[in-house]
């Protein structure tokens, strides 16, 4: 397994994370994360609780620039639940 420093994830990042006991990134993290970072197209699917938000999240935060005037990231029905 794999760890979110070497998919791309910042330390400051990987640091929040950490102080709230995520440590290591589940395998749909470390599948579609990787593929976020190349700024690809992604879609998807696993259990609820496995961490989807999260795998496309983390790489948004790392791309965005809060500086920017733009929309830098449309998210359209990312998870069923998050749906609801």
């Amino acid at each position: 397994m794999s760890d979110f420093l070497s998919l791309g994830i910042s330390d400051s990042i990987v640091r929040t994370l950490n102080s709230y006991n995520i440590l290591e990134p589940t395998p749909i993290q470390e599948k579609a994360i990787p593929v976020a970072m190349a700024s690809k197209d992604l879609m998807a699917q696993a259990q609820t609780g496995t961490g989807k938000t999260f795998a496309f999240l983390l790489p948004i935060l790392e791309k965005i620039d809060p500086e920017a005037q733009h929309v830098q990231a449309l998210i359209v029905t990312p998870t069923r639940e998050l749906a609801l």
